[in-house]
Protein backbone atom coordinates (compact mmCIF):
# COMPACT_ATOMS: atom_id res chain seq x y z
CA UNK A 1 0.00 0.00 0.00
CA UNK A 2 1.76 3.44 -1.22
CA UNK A 3 -0.02 6.29 0.28
CA UNK A 4 1.36 10.11 -0.93
CA UNK A 5 0.57 12.81 1.23
CA UNK A 6 0.03 16.78 -0.23
CA UNK A 7 -1.51 19.98 1.01
CA UNK A 8 -0.22 23.60 1.65
CA UNK A 9 2.31 24.09 3.66
CA UNK A 10 1.49 24.12 7.20
CA UNK A 11 -1.00 22.22 7.16
CA UNK A 12 -0.24 19.41 9.05
CA UNK A 13 0.87 16.91 6.49
CA UNK A 14 3.73 15.61 8.88
CA UNK A 15 1.94 15.03 11.42
CA UNK A 16 -0.99 13.02 9.75
CA UNK A 17 2.36 10.98 7.98
CA UNK A 18 3.82 10.35 11.67
CA UNK A 19 0.71 8.85 13.25
CA UNK A 20 -0.07 6.66 10.23
CA UNK A 21 3.21 5.62 10.37
CA UNK A 22 3.41 4.65 13.63
CA UNK A 23 -0.32 3.32 13.66
CA UNK A 24 0.27 0.94 11.02
CA UNK A 25 4.28 -0.06 12.72
CA UNK A 26 2.01 -0.88 15.99
CA UNK A 27 0.01 -3.24 13.70
CA UNK A 28 2.78 -4.86 13.05
CA UNK A 29 3.38 -4.25 9.22
CA UNK A 30 6.24 -3.10 7.06
CA UNK A 31 6.32 0.70 7.45
CA UNK A 32 8.85 2.71 5.39
CA UNK A 33 8.18 6.64 5.91
CA UNK A 34 9.46 9.12 2.88
CA UNK A 35 10.30 12.73 4.48
CA UNK A 36 10.06 14.86 0.58
CA UNK A 37 10.67 17.82 2.45
CA UNK A 38 13.57 20.30 1.89
CA UNK A 39 13.37 21.01 5.22
CA UNK A 40 12.50 17.50 6.55
CA UNK A 41 11.25 16.84 9.87
CA UNK A 42 8.78 14.17 10.24
CA UNK A 43 11.76 12.06 12.53
CA UNK A 44 11.01 14.58 15.37
CA UNK A 45 7.04 14.37 14.72
CA UNK A 46 8.07 10.38 14.95
CA UNK A 47 10.41 11.24 18.61
CA UNK A 48 13.39 9.94 16.46
CA UNK A 49 16.37 10.05 19.00
CA UNK A 50 18.80 12.68 18.53
CA UNK A 51 21.60 10.07 17.53
CA UNK A 52 19.16 8.27 15.14
CA UNK A 53 18.45 12.00 13.54
CA UNK A 54 22.22 12.70 13.11
CA UNK A 55 22.08 9.39 11.56
CA UNK A 56 20.01 11.24 8.46
CA UNK A 57 20.66 13.34 5.55
CA UNK A 58 18.54 14.02 2.22
CA UNK A 59 19.59 12.35 -0.80
CA UNK A 60 19.59 15.24 -2.42
CA UNK A 61 22.50 16.95 -0.70
CA UNK A 62 24.72 14.02 -0.79
CA UNK A 63 26.60 15.28 -3.57
CA UNK A 64 28.95 12.77 -3.54
CA UNK A 65 26.65 9.78 -3.56
CA UNK A 66 25.23 11.81 -6.60
CA UNK A 67 28.31 11.99 -8.62
CA UNK A 68 29.27 8.12 -7.65
CA UNK A 69 26.04 7.19 -9.47
CA UNK A 70 25.14 9.43 -12.04
CA UNK A 71 28.77 10.48 -13.35
CA UNK A 72 28.14 13.88 -13.31
CA UNK A 73 28.33 16.98 -9.88
CA UNK A 74 25.17 18.27 -8.49
CA UNK A 75 25.13 22.26 -9.93
CA UNK A 76 26.75 21.10 -13.38
CA UNK A 77 24.84 21.49 -16.58
CA UNK A 78 25.92 20.48 -20.42
CA UNK A 79 27.53 17.32 -19.91
CA UNK A 80 26.78 13.84 -19.99
CA UNK A 81 25.54 11.76 -17.07
CA UNK A 82 23.44 8.72 -16.61
CA UNK A 83 19.52 9.48 -16.17
CA UNK A 84 19.00 5.96 -14.76
CA UNK A 85 21.43 5.47 -11.77
CA UNK A 86 21.46 2.83 -9.16
CA UNK A 87 19.33 3.43 -6.69
CA UNK A 88 18.55 -0.07 -4.80
CA UNK A 89 20.73 -0.22 -2.19
CA UNK A 90 19.66 3.67 -1.02
CA UNK A 91 16.64 2.56 1.13
CA UNK A 92 18.07 0.29 3.04
CA UNK A 93 22.10 2.06 3.43
CA UNK A 94 20.59 5.41 4.00
CA UNK A 95 17.20 5.01 6.23
CA UNK A 96 17.12 4.74 9.94
CA UNK A 97 14.58 2.54 12.30
CA UNK A 98 12.75 3.59 15.16
CA UNK A 99 9.37 1.43 16.77
CA UNK A 100 8.73 -0.27 14.01
CA UNK A 101 9.29 2.65 11.25
CA UNK A 102 11.79 2.94 8.57
CA UNK A 103 12.42 6.18 7.91
CA UNK A 104 14.54 7.89 4.29
CA UNK A 105 14.78 11.49 4.02
CA UNK A 106 14.37 12.56 0.01
CA UNK A 107 14.86 16.32 0.28
CA UNK A 108 13.45 18.23 -3.15
CA UNK A 109 14.90 19.43 -6.51
CA UNK A 110 13.01 19.27 -10.02
CA UNK A 111 11.80 15.82 -10.13
CA UNK A 112 11.33 15.58 -14.08
CA UNK A 113 8.67 15.72 -16.64
CA UNK A 114 9.80 19.50 -17.14
CA UNK A 115 11.85 21.68 -16.27
CA UNK A 116 15.24 21.15 -14.64
CA UNK A 117 17.71 18.00 -16.06
CA UNK A 118 20.34 17.81 -13.57
CA UNK A 119 22.19 14.92 -11.96
CA UNK A 120 19.70 15.89 -9.02
CA UNK A 121 16.95 15.53 -10.60
CA UNK A 122 17.89 12.17 -12.10
CA UNK A 123 18.26 10.27 -8.85
CA UNK A 124 15.81 11.45 -7.20
CA UNK A 125 13.01 10.79 -9.88
CA UNK A 126 14.59 7.05 -9.88
CA UNK A 127 14.70 6.62 -6.65
CA UNK A 128 11.27 7.44 -5.97
CA UNK A 129 10.17 5.43 -9.04
CA UNK A 130 12.30 2.32 -7.40
CA UNK A 131 10.48 3.16 -3.83
CA UNK A 132 6.87 2.87 -5.92
CA UNK A 133 8.20 -0.72 -7.33
CA UNK A 134 8.90 -2.18 -4.00
CA UNK A 135 7.52 -4.69 -1.92
CA UNK A 136 7.09 -2.52 0.74
CA UNK A 137 3.67 -3.63 2.83
CA UNK A 138 3.58 0.22 3.56
CA UNK A 139 4.97 3.15 1.94
CA UNK A 140 4.12 7.09 2.87
CA UNK A 141 5.25 9.90 1.26
CA UNK A 142 5.30 13.07 3.05
CA UNK A 143 5.49 15.36 0.07
CA UNK A 144 6.42 19.27 -0.21
CA UNK A 145 4.23 21.67 0.27
CA UNK A 146 2.13 22.90 -2.98
CA UNK A 147 1.22 21.04 -5.76
CA UNK A 148 4.72 20.92 -7.92
CA UNK A 149 5.15 17.49 -7.29
CA UNK A 150 2.11 16.62 -9.12
CA UNK A 151 3.10 18.19 -12.37
CA UNK A 152 6.23 16.27 -12.58
CA UNK A 153 4.58 13.02 -12.33
CA UNK A 154 6.02 11.82 -9.13
CA UNK A 155 3.09 10.08 -7.46
CA UNK A 156 1.40 8.74 -10.53
CA UNK A 157 2.00 5.03 -9.21
CA UNK A 158 0.95 5.52 -5.72
CA UNK A 159 -2.40 3.78 -4.41
CA UNK A 160 -4.14 7.11 -3.33
CA UNK A 161 -3.16 10.56 -2.21
CA UNK A 162 -4.64 12.16 1.11
CA UNK A 163 -5.35 15.98 0.79
CA UNK A 164 -4.51 17.80 4.08
CA UNK A 165 -6.42 20.60 4.80
CA UNK A 166 -7.66 22.75 7.32
CA UNK A 167 -11.21 24.38 7.39
CA UNK A 168 -9.99 27.68 5.43
CA UNK A 169 -11.69 28.16 1.79
CA UNK A 170 -7.77 29.14 1.28
CA UNK A 171 -6.51 25.80 2.12
CA UNK A 172 -9.62 24.04 0.13
CA UNK A 173 -8.53 26.15 -2.41
CA UNK A 174 -5.43 24.35 -2.71
CA UNK A 175 -7.07 20.87 -2.61
CA UNK A 176 -8.95 21.48 -5.45
CA UNK A 177 -5.75 22.60 -7.69
CA UNK A 178 -4.21 19.12 -6.38
CA UNK A 179 -7.30 17.03 -7.22
CA UNK A 180 -6.93 18.79 -10.92
CA UNK A 181 -3.33 17.82 -11.06
CA UNK A 182 -4.03 13.86 -9.44
CA UNK A 183 -6.71 13.83 -12.27
CA UNK A 184 -4.65 14.70 -14.96
CA UNK A 185 -1.87 12.01 -13.87
CA UNK A 186 -4.53 9.45 -13.76
CA UNK A 187 -4.39 9.32 -10.09
CA UNK A 188 -8.48 9.58 -8.99
CA UNK A 189 -8.32 7.88 -5.51
CA UNK A 190 -8.04 10.88 -3.35
CA UNK A 191 -9.31 11.80 0.29
CA UNK A 192 -9.17 14.64 2.37
CA UNK A 193 -8.17 14.84 5.84
CA UNK A 194 -9.26 18.30 8.05
CA UNK A 195 -6.98 19.10 10.54
CA UNK A 196 -7.06 21.59 13.60
CA UNK A 197 -10.26 21.17 13.79
CA UNK A 198 -12.22 22.87 16.49
CA UNK A 199 -16.08 21.76 16.72
CA UNK A 200 -18.59 19.99 14.45
CA UNK A 201 -19.60 23.45 12.64
CA UNK A 202 -15.73 23.06 10.99
CA UNK A 203 -15.94 19.49 10.25
CA UNK A 204 -19.34 20.17 8.56
CA UNK A 205 -17.67 23.57 6.71
CA UNK A 206 -14.98 21.05 5.27
CA UNK A 207 -17.95 18.12 4.36
CA UNK A 208 -20.04 20.68 2.53
CA UNK A 209 -17.29 22.81 1.02
CA UNK A 210 -14.67 20.13 -0.21
CA UNK A 211 -13.48 20.24 -3.82
CA UNK A 212 -15.34 16.76 -4.85
CA UNK A 213 -12.96 14.72 -2.49
CA UNK A 214 -14.81 12.56 0.19
CA UNK A 215 -13.38 13.25 4.22
CA UNK A 216 -11.76 10.46 5.33
CA UNK A 217 -11.57 12.15 8.77
CA UNK A 218 -10.41 14.56 10.99
CA UNK A 219 -7.97 15.63 13.50
CA UNK A 220 -8.99 17.84 16.48
CA UNK A 221 -7.07 20.72 17.39
CA UNK A 222 -4.80 19.28 20.61
CA UNK A 223 -2.16 21.82 21.50
CA UNK A 224 -0.51 18.36 22.56
CA UNK A 225 0.90 18.99 19.44
CA UNK A 226 3.05 21.70 19.93
CA UNK A 227 3.75 20.44 23.66
CA UNK A 228 4.79 17.10 21.95
CA UNK A 229 7.45 18.79 19.73
CA UNK A 230 8.74 20.62 22.52
CA UNK A 231 9.21 17.95 24.40
CA UNK A 232 10.86 15.97 21.95
CA UNK A 233 8.49 12.90 21.94
CA UNK A 234 5.98 11.65 19.45
CA UNK A 235 2.72 12.91 18.82
CA UNK A 236 1.41 9.99 18.80
CA UNK A 237 1.95 9.29 22.33
CA UNK A 238 1.29 12.52 23.58
CA UNK A 239 -2.25 12.41 21.77
CA UNK A 240 -4.89 9.99 22.63
CA UNK A 241 -7.23 12.15 20.17
CA UNK A 242 -5.11 12.51 17.56
CA UNK A 243 -4.09 8.59 18.03
CA UNK A 244 -7.60 7.52 17.97
CA UNK A 245 -8.15 9.60 14.58
CA UNK A 246 -5.26 8.46 12.80
CA UNK A 247 -5.96 4.52 13.81
CA UNK A 248 -9.35 4.95 12.45
CA UNK A 249 -8.28 6.78 9.12
CA UNK A 250 -5.73 3.70 8.66
CA UNK A 251 -8.42 1.11 8.87
CA UNK A 252 -10.18 3.11 6.63
CA UNK A 253 -7.48 3.23 3.55
CA UNK A 254 -6.73 -0.30 4.25
CA UNK A 255 -10.18 -1.74 3.80
CA UNK A 256 -10.94 0.88 0.74
CA UNK A 257 -8.00 0.23 -1.19
CA UNK A 258 -8.09 -3.44 -0.43
CA UNK A 259 -11.41 -3.17 -1.96
CA UNK A 260 -10.59 -1.35 -4.83
CA UNK A 261 -7.56 -3.47 -5.94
Amino acid sequence: MKIAISGKGGVGKTTLSALLAQVYADAGRDVLAVDGDPSPCLAGALGFPDKLQEKLSPISEMSALIEERTGAKPGSSGGFFTINPRVDDIPERFSVSHRGVRLLEMGSVDLGGSGCICPESAMLKTLFTHLLFRNDEVLLLDMYAGVEHLGRATVDFVDAMVIVVEPTRRSLGTAKQIKKLAHDIGLTRLWLVGNKVGNEEEKNFLFNESPGVPLLGVLPVDLAVQEADRLGIPVYDHSPALRGAAQTMAKTLVENISTEK
